[in-house]
């Protein structure tokens, strides 16, 4: 059983190296994706096509785009005129830059 037991905890102790390298592919991504779907929303408006919910916009910048989304607004001046926008997704990238912090100091 302890064979089994050092395979297990090899494993996850690899794992835990990675996670600071995992979570840095994250927020890489996700803010990417936020970046991104700012750009084609205000494509979009442009068009008058169908648009992406505002509601959407927060989940991204909650779930670590916050950056991508800021940036987005900045890049193609877009959503800058909605106090819930220019104060609320900033707010929202503090908020993940505390969370960042904390991952990193407590957990990596």
């Amino acid at each position: 059983m302890t064979y089994i037991q050092n395979i297990i905890n090899t494993n996850v102790s690899q794992h835990l190296n990675n996670l600071g390298i995992y979570l840095i592919y994250y927020y890489i991504i996700i803010n990417i994706y936020g970046f991104i779907m700012t750009g084609l929303d205000k494509r979009k408006a442009r068009r008058r096509q169908f648009r992406t919910k505002e509601l959407s916009f927060f989940v991204i910048s909650f779930l670590g785009g916050a950056l991508g989304v800021v940036m987005g607004m900045t890049v193609f001046r877009h959503k800058t005129q909605k106090s819930k926008f220019y104060i609320g997704i900033p707010s929202i990238f503090l908020l993940n830059l505390a969370v960042s912090f904390l991952i990193y100091r407590y957990l990596i």
